[in-house]
């Protein structure tokens, strides 16, 4: 079995509402997730700040 190459160290603390701070270790500024557009439409919420999803990230890492 190989060595492991890499750890993630996040925590992820609830803002407010949908919105969720992310400190990722290495990272200077955090990572702010939440809804926005369709998202928040389907889910019928009006937050007070829109972040990209969970679902974006995800998306941009496998497509990039």
């Amino acid at each position: 079995m190989a060595d492991i190459v890499h750890q993630s160290h996040v925590t992820i603390t609830r803002k407010s509402g949908p919105t969720r701070r992310a400190e990722i270790k290495g990272h200077r500024e955090p990572v702010y997730y939440g809804v926005h557009g369709g998202i928040k439409k389907f889910y019928g919420i009006d937050p007070e700040e829109e972040h990209a999803a969970t679902l974006d990230h995800v998306v941009g890492a496998v497509g990039g």
